[in-house]
């Protein structure tokens, strides 16, 4: 097993890639985004480390374009066949045909509703086929990975894990025999996966998915693997992460009902949730995000969402 990294422009800087010796030929676990610098690091690693077997098949965890990117190049290059869950594939093939539409009225209104000034609007609506160009033309069919299938691979299996609430249906591969998970970004050492609400349904609530996801992890998997996330370093000590991860979105929920105690917009919830400057680059997850929390919160019926004359969403919490 080999354990490449491939370079993404942005804040997280790189993806880990995981490649599988599967007798004569490699399983590649996430592709990286579809740039330049991208490709140029598979030519190195086909003609290097991988030499000398071809590419048998190709597993995405998920469509982010940081993991997906290059899965067409690959699979059309080496003839094979992608792997991936069904709602994956299908909302990765709808993202990608949506760079061609006109902008969207109800997406116009979500971020406005949201709090969005005409500047963020208008860098939005320039930026709007960023998701299309970081993916190389999927594949036309693909092969379904569905929650609990055993993936043999390298003589070993590798049990699918499939969570939510990241995406829609988001690949995790356990290895019993070999101690390993490889977690994608349902489960990530330093920072929280992101969970976003978008436009397209605006009323979804990933919080709980997520939760309820990390929460049957822990009992699906023992504590005993060597955890290979897409982003940082391999890390020992799941079920504590997993604790970690909870207690801290229990936390931020805690801090947004304090703070709803007076009527808010979701982007004037940042200060709350993040750490650092949320730039025009990260505003769309930045949106998303504290969206998640505040239908969180709906759900729960411990905040109230309420529309003003100028079409603006503010959120109280109830007393």
């Amino acid at each position: 097993m080999l354990w490449l990294r491939k370079t993404v422009p942005g804040g997280v800087s790189h993806v880990n890639v995981w490649a599988l010796e599967d007798g004569d030929g490699w399983t590649l676990v996430d592709t990286g985004i579809k740039t330049s610098e991208t490709a140029a690091s598979w030519q190195t690693a086909l003609s290097g480390d991988l030499a000398g077997r071809r590419v048998s098949r190709v597993i995405c965890t998920h469509m982010h374009p940081d993991h997906i990117g290059m899965a067409g190049w690959l699979t059309r290059r080496f003839d094979c066949q992608l792997w991936i869950t069904r709602l994956e594939y299908l909302t990765c093939r709808m993202l990608s045909a949506d760079a061609a539409r006109e902008v969207s009225l109800d997406a116009m209104r979500f971020y406005r509703a949201a709090g969005w000034d005409a500047a963020a609007l208008k860098d939005w609506k320039a930026n709007l086929g960023a998701f299309s160009d970081g993916i190389y033309t999927l594949p036309d069919s693909y092969r379904r990975v569905s929650d609990g299938d055993e993936l043999a691979i390298g003589g070993r299996i590798w049990r699918a894990v499939v969570g939510r609430g990241h995406s829609p249906e988001h690949l995790c591969l356990h290895c019993p025999e070999l101690g390993l998970l490889i977690s994608g970004d349902q489960v990530l050492p330093r920072i929280s996966s992101n969970v976003s609400v978008y436009p397209d349904e605006p009323e979804a609530n990933p919080l709980a998915d997520w939760l309820s996801s990390i929460a049957a992890m822990a009992l699906r998997i023992s504590d005993d693997p060597l955890v290979l996330p897409s982003h940082n370093e391999p890390f020992r000590g799941l079920h504590m992460r997993l604790r970690q991860l909870n207690l801290w979105h229990e936390e931020i929920l805690g801090r947004l009902r304090k703070a709803l105690r007076e009527h808010k917009r979701a982007t004037d919830l940042f200060d709350i949730l993040f750490r650092r400057r949320v730039g025009s680059n990260v505003l769309p997850f930045a949106t998303g995000e504290a969206l998640a929390h505040l239908n969180y919160l709906i759900s729960r019926r411990e905040a109230v969402r309420e529309m003003d004359a100028q079409g603006i969403a503010w959120y109280r919490a109830v007393s």
